[in-house]
């Protein structure tokens, strides 16, 4: 940076008010009520070099073969810039609709083209599908823990959500079937279910095959509709692939299935997609009009002509196996350091680990003694909208080195025992 640089810079007044009161009584309801995601929060600490982030939930992107990165990349140049830089259609590029659908039949999915809307992420999937049926105070149904980067989408829009408990099968549906009749009887039919059957997040539990048949049969009995989210299915490291809900509701109508390429590409490309009735896509469409006219035609056609020209699961088979091998390492390190008092799930898949700690201890609390030794993660609050999961946290094992997962689980096994040990001189045990 040269002086002048610095000089201007210098003299740059500060935008507005250092008092941002002035701004309150302007703030819309929607935007009042939207919370943080606690993912988003911890990104510019994990940004820093000599901080251990087992916190955001990031693939690795050094696993992209960068020779197929540079063919792709030259190729549009010379044969696609000039559409790759315009505008494109709010539903996206036709030619890649038609490689998700042919990527989702062989994942046993059946869509058709048509009912194929490209979103800019599986965050706007999951935005959108919200947004399109949910008012103020309607009654939504979603697993607890849920996504915490679906909890943003859910207080931006008033939804006032009912969690239904996980175990190592995935959510209780016995105990959904609970709470809707519940519901119902109040007068307050769920508008909706949200679900991640695969590996979920942040659990990282799958929905066994009879819980996702029942749960079918009661959404075409109880006309409970459905969203499927599924970034995670193909992260596969043990066990045979289950049927998506989607293809089990058979075209019925009951399932609005989303899913993106962030996890099985790369998310810098900001791609996904929603399959969705045609009735549900047009309000969808209008939804996306409004927030961004269209997903970027740049790396829409990337995707498009990498699968045209590549066979993803060379690559998915790639990082499962990259990514198998440091969830074995952290839950191996888990049990060498963390205290006998904590439990945690062992994925067949996905990207997390969901450890429950003893009641005692605040995981938002921890995590600031967590930070002060430079290990992130994610305090298991932020997966609930109804205060529960403060003694639990997610911790990610795909996004840093078998290396660093060893060194930042034993930094926080560390913190976990001094915390334990000042509960017991609190609270010593009665003999």
């Amino acid at each position: 940076m040269n002086t002048h640089d610095v000089t201007m810079k210098s003299q740059t007044p500060l935008v507005g008010p250092a008092d941002a009161a002035r701004y309150d009584s302007r703030f819309s309801s929607l935007a009042s009520g939207t919370m943080s995601s606690a993912m988003r929060d911890l990104m510019a600490i994990t940004e820093q070099a000599d901080v251990i982030s087992l916190a955001g939930g990031l693939p690795d992107t050094e696993a992209f073969p960068r020779a197929i990165f540079d063919g792709i990349v030259s190729d549009m140049g010379s044969e696609y810039l000039a559409s790759s830089l315009q505008y494109g259609p709010t539903d996206g590029m036709k030619d890649l609709r038609e490689q998700i659908a042919i990527l989702m039949s062989h994942e046993g999915a059946h869509a058709r083209v048509d009912d194929i809307l490209i979103t800019s992420g599986g965050q706007q999937a999951i935005d959108l599908s919200i947004r399109t049926f949910v008012n103020p105070g309607d009654a939504v149904l979603a697993e607890g823990p849920t996504y915490p980067g679906a909890v943003p989408c859910f207080t931006a829009y008033g939804a006032d959500v009912t969690h239904i408990p996980l175990d190592d099968d995935g959510m209780r549906v016995d105990l959904l079937e609970e709470a809707y009749a519940r519901l119902v009887a109040e007068g307050r039919p769920p508008k909706l279910l949200y679900t991640i059957p695969n590996f979920q997040n942040p659990a990282g539990v799958t929905m066994s095959l009879a819980r996702r048949q029942r749960l079918i049969e009661f959404s075409h009995a109880n006309g409970l509709l459905i969203i499927e989210d599924n970034p995670y299915g193909m992260i596969r490291f043990e066990g045979e692939a289950l049927p998506t809900l989607f293809e089990l509701d058979g075209g019925a109508g009951w399932v609005v299935y989303l899913s993106t390429f962030s996890k099985i590409l790369a998310p810098g490309v900001r791609v996904g997609w929603a399959v969705a009735p045609p009735a549900v896509l047009r309000k969808m469409n209008l939804g996306k009009q409004a927030a961004d006219l269209c997903s970027s035609n740049l790396t829409q056609r990337f995707i498009t002509e990498y699968l045209r020209r590549h066979d993803y699961r060379e690559h998915v088979a790639r990082v499962n196996t990259l990514y198998k091998a440091r969830r074995d390492v952290m839950l191996s390190t888990m049990e060498q350091r963390f205290p006998a008092s904590a439990t945690w799930t062992h994925p067949r898949g996905g990207l997390f680990v969901w450890a429950t700690l003893p009641d005692y201890i605040d995981t938002k609390a921890l995590q600031a003694k967590a930070l002060e030794r430079q290990v992130a993660f994610v305090p298991g609050e932020a997966a609930f909208l109804d205060g529960r999961g403060k003694s639990s946290m997610r911790l990610n094992f795909s996004g840093v080195s078998e290396a660093l997962i060893t060194e930042g689980i034993g930094r926080l096994g560390e913190v976990l025992t001094d915390f334990c040990a000042l509960h017991e001189t609190l609270h010593p045990r009665r003999t």
